[in-house]
């Protein structure tokens, strides 16, 4: 199809307005930012996005929406709904796309991660989902896989504290984080919630951790601190992204490969970012 149209759920939030922004500012061939986007409770009835007016449609209203693109089945173009909504959001979300068959790249954290999975499986949707949009994050993440895969227990006995520092109005932990925990992990080392530290206040993050002013209310530190059984070796692990552009970049990456499966007829498939850029 020459046209993929696409609807974005979360706005006008800040990383949903971004990813909006991104798509009409870049022009990709095919790709159209829709008229219409989903939005959560108590929201306004339009945003506007690089000079385009967008109908927001509240949460009563997104399974009347859905169904009715899901049951244009004579359309001339292709849909792929991108979701930055709430993390309370995700799998309510999810299961409507699946339910109408709309492909979607889902870049909120939180939810039931499995059961998001599963549903994609079962309802013969495709869809990408991610923690973490930004591909140089993601390419760590890739390196950390294939060490969990290939040296599982290489560091077993070693624990790790964890400290990750977002924005205020994050609610959730990191996705990222409780990925990268995942293959610490796999690899024998012992991690507990107690040991994970989210710094959510702008003066600490500010004074104590660096972040630019400017980028207070954009950004995501890590700090993974390793220590072996007998404290007589230590790793340490950061990683720092200032501002919200590169998840965006990824995003639109992550679209592409997914309108690309689309048109291969894949179907029933749960895709990462590391898919995305193995694929790029």
């Amino acid at each position: 199809m020459d046209k993929t149209y696409i609807p974005v759920s979360g706005l006008p939030g800040k990383m949903a307005t971004l990813v909006a922004e991104t798509i009409e500012k870049r022009n990709e061939s095919g790709f159209v930012l829709n008229n219409i986007a989903l939005t959560g409770l108590d929201q306004p009835k339009k945003c506007v996005i690089g000079g385009k007016s967008i109908n927001l449609i509240s949460p009563e209203e997104h399974e009347g929406y859905l169904k009715e693109l899901g049951e244009d089945v004579g359309r001339s173009y292709e849909l792929i709904i991108v979701d930055f909504s709430q993390p309370d959001a995700v799998n309510r979300n999810a299961e409507l796309f699946c339910k109408y068959k709309i492909p979607f790249v889902m870049g909120t954290t939180g939810g039931d991660r499995g059961a998001l999975e599963r549903e994609v499986e079962k309802s013969g949707n495709t869809a990408v989902i991610a923690p973490n949009m930004a591909k140089p994050i993601v390419l760590l993440q890739s390196m950390f896989r294939y060490a969990a895969d290939n040296f599982p227990k290489a560091l077993e006995g070693f624990y790790m504290m964890l400290r990750e520092s977002h924005q205020s109005t994050k609610k959730d932990t990191s996705g990222t984080a409780k990925a990268m925990i995942r293959y610490f992990e796999e690899l024998g080392v012992l991690f507990d919630e107690g040991l994970l530290r989210k710094v959510r206040d702008p003066r600490e993050q500010e004074i104590f951790l660096g972040v630019p002013l400017e980028h207070l209310e954009g950004h995501g530190y890590h700090n993974y601190a390793l220590q072996s059984p007998d404290r007589t070796v230590k790793l340490q692990l950061t990683h720092n992204v200032n501002g919200r552009q590169v998840y965006a970049d990824g995003t639109i990456d992550a679209i592409k490969f997914l309108a690309k499966k689309i048109d291969e007829g894949g179907s029933g498939c749960v895709y990462d970012m590391i898919d995305v850029l193995r694929n790029n």
